[in-house]
């Protein structure tokens, strides 16, 4: 089968709707299918002001049909809200195409954050944009709900899984002589990531801060006691993981948070807020806290055995995962005799 997903990130983005291509194109490609990624490398585009690891793609529509005719798929996918799938949409609908999309992140609240705009106009914009896809597919139960609350019908989920090749338990001395307990955060260090209410908590310890972003030289200068480690991958990310005793989620627009299964799957705990995201991941499980005050939610996560984290975490499977994908799909068109085998 070929698959065409179109996506307003790129390849080596740091960020959660990156990774999960990543995964899945994987994935898909070892059970025989071919797929066609249409990212902002495709394009044109510009860093976006303030926040140069964001690029928009300049007026895709013309090339984003050259390249679709060329490949001529047999199903399509829109990740995300921005400029190409905007104009992945018009292609689609323009010519009669049936599609999937995602609904991946609170897009509408993160633009409201920095641009002051109603967060009511931009969810009349959301739903719109998701109304006309013969299916819209969401991580979990809650952003289900979220979803339908908003007036998007047709919804679908599409679960997700965690790397217990690359992320397990590890012997490491990476914060060896730190104060104890280590509290680790791992992301995109960004305002709608509410850093600073994580680091901010008076509690003995350390507060370690892997990754980077807009806001990181801001959180330096108002936290020069954090340490902060920048980028971390592969080897060098379990052990952070695997080193320290909590991992701390002060996210409150996360839809999910990947880096939760991440830290379950090396054994360690979740401290974060009761929202979306982690509610889902943790569940009854004893494998973390949460509490509208994060300092009670990480003495609490403190507590939690680091087995159950990950058998917490093994429970997320990236082959369930991709046949969700695979299942929530449908042919371009409605007598299209492919995707039944399927």
């Amino acid at each position: 089968m070929k698959i065409l997903i179109a996506t307003d990130t790129y390849p080596k983005q740091l960020n959660g709707v990156s990774r999960v291509l990543e995964k899945t194109i994987k994935e898909l490609s070892v059970r025989g299918h071919e797929v066609k990624l249409l990212s902002v490398d495709d394009f044109r585009y510009f860093p976006w002001p303030g926040y140069h690891e964001i690029r928009i793609a300049v007026f895709p529509g013309s090339r984003l049909a050259r390249i679709v005719d060329d490949f001529s798929p047999d199903t399509i996918h829109i990740m995300t809200e921005g400029p190409i799938g905007i104009s992945m949409r018009r292609y689609c609908k323009k010519r009669s195409l049936r599609y999937t999309t995602s609904w991946l992140s609170r897009l509408s609240e993160y633009v409201s954050l920095r641009y002051k705009i109603p967060v009511s106009w931009l969810h009349r914009l959301l739903v719109d944009f998701h109304q006309s896809a013969a299916q819209t597919m969401v991580t979990t139960t809650s952003m289900e709900a979220e979803a339908r609350n908003l007036g998007i019908s047709r919804i679908v989920r599409w679960r997700r899984g965690v790397e217990l090749d690359k992320f397990h338990p590890v012997e490491t001395e990476i914060f060896s002589g730190l104060p104890r307990p280590i509290m680790l955060n791992v992301g995109r260090i960004a305002v709608e990531k509410s850093l600073d209410r994580f680091l901010s908590i008076n509690t003995p310890g350390t507060k370690v801060v892997v990754g980077d972003g807009p806001q990181l030289n801001t959180l330096k200068k108002e936290f020069p006691e954090v340490i902060y480690l920048g980028i971390k991958e592969g080897k060098a990310l379990t052990e952070c993981y695997a080193g320290a005793d909590v991992f701390v989620f002060p996210s409150l627009t996360d839809t999910f948070g990947l880096v939760n299964l991440e830290a379950l799957a090396c054994g360690l705990p979740i401290a974060a807020y009761p929202v979306t995201g982690p509610r889902d991941i943790i569940g009854d499980a004893p494998v973390g806290a949460m509490d509208e005050d994060l300092g009670v939610a990480i003495q609490k996560a403190l507590t939690f055995k680091s087995e159950d984290c990950i058998a917490r975490a093994r429970t997320f499977c990236w082959d369930l995962a991709t046949e969700d994908f695979l299942e929530n799909l449908v042919p371009v068109n409605v007598e299209h005799p492919l995707l039944a085998e399927y």
